[in-house]
């Protein structure tokens, strides 16, 4: 890739971690040009791009990474794919899995395909640390098998096949990343964290699954882009690397930070009955990435703090976001779940 002005193609940069990564890559980049391809759907909103999109260099197209054509007029004079675009909520797969596979696994090809013939490019993956599985003591190292267990997971882990075969049989320069538990600005209010502030703010109860005893390591979204930058640039082709910190929480700690910060009761958290497949635990080793040079810098407290601080002062952000649809969703979701007695909670 260039270092003196690459032009780097974003897909899924309206999303969450895509955002976060432009920003820190114009914050960071002085001479840069990025191509920010989305659909723009549900949790992918123009609304979070209206700061950097009047940047003369951002340059936004409006498309579905399972069009070609939309692809590759994207994609023509870039030095780099960074490929965030995925459908990645693990509750709404269970809902809804043939279009995580149509756009990670199907998605991803056509990306793949349309590089192997007309492009020479470095291509990232954007990959999670749930392909791996539940892991109950030790971390994941990118050796591992890997056993999703759900369908989100599962489509992930087939994007990342699709990636590595086409790096073997095509030659193309792929790079896989596996990011832990991403939080911070801008994350669609379905997600666990903002969608625990967002409810706390509003006076509604949390939902937490099960005992709330799930592990997570918990990597703030400035820290997972620079990370994916880092392999992006010092990456080795054909290679995965892991994106995680070393901040283990339980969700129900999780859950009790965010009510503390806000002031709010403890009451409002409400055990419901676990989901189908959900992990208990993740955990990453990060090692081979801090090999190239990447350290995460926030901790877990000082990140979580800047979260609730963001959601609590960017009120129009979300409550715009938010469509009608998404209460259709949290209602056939969480509507139906059964509130759990305290005894069944009490392995806290």
């Amino acid at each position: 890739m260039k270092s003196d002005n690459p032009r780097i193609l974003v897909t899924g940069g309206a999303g969450f971690i895509g955002s976060n990564y432009a920003r820190m890559i114009l914050r960071s980049l002085t001479s840069c040009e990025l191509v920010i391809l989305d659909k723009f759907t549900y949790s992918g909103s123009k609304l979070t791009l209206v700061d950097i999109a009047d940047d003369p260099r951002v340059t936004i197209v409006e498309g579905d990474i399972c069009d070609v054509s939309a692809v590759n007029r994207a994609l023509e004079g870039c030095d780099a794919v960074v490929n965030f675009a995925a459908e990645t909520h693990v509750d709404r797969s269970l809902i809804d899995p043939a279009s995580f596979i149509h756009t990670n696994v199907h998605g991803t090809w056509v990306l793949l395909e349309a590089v192997r013939q007309h492009y020479e490019v470095r291509f990232v993956q954007v990959s999670t640390d749930e392909v791996y599985g539940a892991v109950l003591s030790g971390q994941s190292v990118e050796t591992d098998l890997i056993h999703p267990r759900n369908p989100y997971s599962a489509s992930k882990a087939g994007a990342e096949m699709m990636a590595i075969a086409y790096a073997e049989s095509h030659g193309v320069d792929v790079v896989i990343t596996r990011g832990s538990n991403t939080y911070g600005p801008y994350q669609y209010p379905e997600k666990f964290i903002p969608l625990m502030i967002t409810n706390v703010i509003e006076g509604r109860t949390i939902p937490v699954y099960g005992d709330g005893l799930q592990v997570r390591h918990w990597i703030h979204a400035d820290d997972h882009a620079r990370a994916i930058h880092t392999a992006l640039l010092h990456g080795k082709s054909g290679e995965i690397y892991n994106a995680g910190s070393d901040d283990e929480r339980t969700n129900i700690s999780v859950a009790r930070a965010v009510v503390d910060l806000l002031g709010a009761s403890d009451d409002l958290i409400e055990h419901v009955t676990d989901r189908p497949g959900h992990d208990r635990r993740y955990a990453l080793s990060s090692d081979k990435l801090r090999s190239l040079g990447w350290e995460p810098s926030w901790t877990f407290d000082e990140g979580i703090k800047q979260t609730v601080d963001w959601y609590r002062e960017n009120s129009d952000w979300w409550r715009a976001v938010r469509d009608a649809s998404f209460e259709e969703y949290y209602q056939s979701n969480y509507g139906g779940r059964t509130a759990m007695s305290p005894s069944d909670t009490d392995q806290e």
